[in-house]
């Protein structure tokens, strides 16, 4: 006598969810797969990822520094990346005909610059599965009878299935968790991570546009430091090294309500001290030079200029006029600068979240939840979360690439 056919419902139409419908259906052709969305647009972050780019992966193939990419997940996906890592995704996309070329800082693409290619990849896959794709559908409850799932929608339809995955992303209030947390999952708080720092009124801002290559930035008080470059815009400071310290700096940072002290030092790798050492040379150098006109860091000029405003240093007198207490001004400004954050801006369209499923409270062999037989999870829902450059979707290919691997194991037996 025959099985009866099993099913599999992932619940979340974006990278995650997709990843693990096509990669079941394709370890197991006799699952009924079907990918539930509650908006009425699938993949909505793959398209915008990356400026319409989308930034599938990295090339950090290290295990150990990969996992350092993560404030949140580290040693949990250190354990998964064993399993399927960027060499993974690389080879998954190349066996579909789509190459991936990396950037001078590790950010991968597919070589036609388009996120387009990516979804038509992953349409193409549920075609030739016959994954079903069902959109304007809301899971508002879970069941569970013996070995069945049943999943009440929104628009009053009931599903059944055997499995279950969830990949519906970071949810930005705690509330839109709460059909997960009846089903007996704990839920880490979700805050944003990944936003720029607001520093209204400031003379910086006048200097919108200008970007530095290397700069270190840390929160006054704390050891939260990130090294990087850094964009200055009309409402304050964004580009990497702020996205990527926001990422790490998330929780603290929201208990001090995006109130904060950040202490910048534009030259990066020079301290206050290493930088006094060599002033004598650098000022013998240009003693008779007028400041406005010799900034021997190869800062941008702009930039050069608001720093000898902010020391109170006229642009034309001769660096071998500087009083010691300009010297001194100047030198903090340039090494530990003092501003003061006031707020957060986000990008809504690319929002990342810390918080979600604690992780725990999934096998990290499997992805199954120990809580629950056959339920298991996948990307962002969990609190796993990266810096910028392709990590937050290499979490969803690693975690739904073994949740599928696991769901068509256990629907073959």
């Amino acid at each position: 006598m025959m099985n009866k056919q099993k099913t599999l419902l992932v619940v979340g139409g974006g990278a995650a969810g997709f990843f693990c419908a096509i990669n079941a259906a394709a370890m197991n052709p006799s699952l009924k797969i079907i990918i539930i969305e509650k908006t009425s647009k699938v993949l909505s972050k793959v398209k915008i990822s990356g400026g319409g780019r989308c930034n599938v992966t990295n090339d950090c193939f290290d295990i150990e520094e990969l996992a350092k990419k993560y404030p949140r997940g580290q040693q949990f996906l250190r354990k998964a990346f064993h399993q399927f890592n960027p060499k993974h995704t690389i080879q998954w996309f190349k066996e579909r005909n789509i190459i991936l070329k990396a950037e001078p800082d590790g950010r991968m693409f597919p070589a036609t610059n388009s996120s387009q290619t990516i979804i038509d990849c992953f349409l193409s896959e549920i075609n030739k599965h016959a994954i079903e794709l069902m959109v304007n559908c809301e899971v508002v409850e879970i069941q569970k009878h013996e070995t069945e799932f049943t999943i009440i929608t929104s628009n009053a339809t009931t599903i059944t299935a055997h499995f279950l995955c969830i990949a519906t992303g970071g949810y930005p209030k705690s509330l839109q968790f709460d059909w997960l947390k009846k089903i007996g999952h704990t839920i880490d708080e979700p805050i944003p991570s990944l936003f720029s720092f607001n520093i209204p009124n400031a003379a910086i801002t006048q200097l919108m546009g200008i970007s530095v290559n290397n700069v270190t930035v840390k929160i006054a008080g704390t050891k939260l430091q990130q090294q990087g470059a850094i964009l200055i815009t009309h409402w304050g400071l964004s580009g990497p090294v702020i996205l990527k310290l926001s990422a790490f700096a998330a929780k603290e940072l929201n208990d001090k309500k995006y109130q904060f002290v950040i202490v910048v030092n534009w030259l990066g790798n020079k301290n206050e001290n290493s930088l006094q050492e060599e002033w004598h040379t650098l000022r013998i150098n240009s003693a008779t030079k007028k400041m406005g006109y010799a900034n021997p860091f190869q800062l941008p000029n702009r930039l050069w200029q608001y720093l000898l405003q902010q020391s109170f240093i006229d642009e034309n007198i001769r660096w071998a006029e500087l009083t010691s207490k300009q010297q001194n001004l100047l030198i903090k400004n340039i090494t530990a600068q003092e501003l003061k954050v006031n707020g957060k801006t986000t990008f809504k369209e690319e929002f990342v979240t810390c918080g979600g499923i604690v992780v725990n409270e999934i096998d990290v062999n499997t992805m199954q939840s120990k809580k629950m037989e056959h339920l298991f999870f996948a990307g962002e829902v969990l609190n796993i979360d990266g810096i910028t450059g392709g990590f937050n979707f290499q979490n969803a290919w690693t975690t739904a690439w073994i949740a599928a691997k696991n769901i068509s194991e256990i629907s073959m037996q």
